[in-house]
This record gives structure tokens, sequence and C-alpha cells, in this order.
């Protein structure tokens, strides 16, 4: 293919086999094999990462919609309290089955009870499960257990009515304020 500027017309041949052209003009053929190149090159392009960019990006939005959004329930049934998470208002996953007769104290954050299990003035240090919303109105409380003969602290955002069948339960162990 020349350099020559072409109009992009197209010219019958006659059924001769003579293609009549005029000066920078192409043919239907000649027009046909440049869209026809044109397309062959911008179709085999490798597109890998573009397409890997778009898996991420709808994955990325899947799980961002599913992670970002946990929600707590907390049963208790008998000695038992069993805690679940609920992600993005879809998933349910059981992360503690716990039992009570093993609690140590159950208290405000920051009550007396559990002062020396702190994170920053405290003197004991235990594996921590945070199951808070982090309002700034809802309070909550700590949680110091067992569970399989390891002691573990919670933090848990505990409704009055969960606090006082607590309470009735376990007078020596729950402190309200």
């Amino acid at each position: 293919m020349d350099k020559e500027e072409y109009d992009y017309v197209w010219l019958p041949d006659n059924g001769t086999g003579d293609k009549k052209t005029k000066g920078n003009v192409r043919t239907a053929a000649e027009t046909d094999d440049f869209f026809c190149g044109l397309f062959y090159s911008v179709g085999h392009y490798d597109f890998t990462g573009v397409y890997a960019a778009g898996i991420s990006a709808c994955a990325a939005v899947f799980f961002y919609s599913v992670l970002s959004q946990k929600e707590y329930e907390y049963v208790l049934e008998g000695q038992t309290l069993t805690i679940d998470v609920i992600l993005g208002k879809r998933y349910r996953k059981t992360v503690h089955v716990l039992e009570l007769n093993t609690m140590e104290a159950t208290a405000p954050n920051r009550h007396d009870a559990v002062a020396r299990y702190r994170k920053d003035t405290g003197t004991i240090r235990l594996p921590k499960y945070d199951y808070t919303s982090y309002d700034k109105d809802t309070p909550f409380y700590t949680m110091i257990i067992m569970e399989n003969r390891q002691k573990i602290k919670l933090l848990l955002d505990l409704s009055e009515e969960m606090l006082q069948a607590l309470k009735k339960s376990y007078p020596d162990r729950v402190f309200l304020s």
C-alpha cells in the first residue's frame, strides 16, 4: 500500500476483470483489504490485562459489599452463648460457642473488673475478638472467658435484656456499671 491519500469510493469492475481506478481512488477489494487488516490488527491485541482488571474490579466490589457489612448476633441458651457473624446480610458464620460457667468477668470496657486485661494499662495480654458495631452511642462490654482451655477477651455490644439475663444467672461475674 502506498502512502498516498485515498478517497474511499467503490468502483465496480463491470465484470471485465479490469479495475477502473483513477488517480487516488481505491477499489472495493482494496477497501475491503484495508478494513479487514484494520480489524484484524485491533482484534488480535492481547487484552488479558484488561480482562484481569475487569474481573478484579468485580471481585473487589463483591467482597467489599460482603465484608464491609458485618452484623453480630448473640444467642443465649441456658449456659451457652453463641456468637454469629452475618456478612453482607447474606452469609452467617458461627464464630464462638461459649460455656458461660467458665466466664471470669463481663463488664463495661473501662470497669475495674477487666482493667488488668486492657491493652493500654493492663498487665495480662489475651487473644482479643472484637464483635462491636463501633457505634459511638452503643456502649460495649468486655467479657473474659475460657474457650478450648485458653482464656480469651471478647468485646461485645450487649443489649440491656442480654445483660440482665447474664446478671441474673451470674451475679458475681457480671458488672453493669
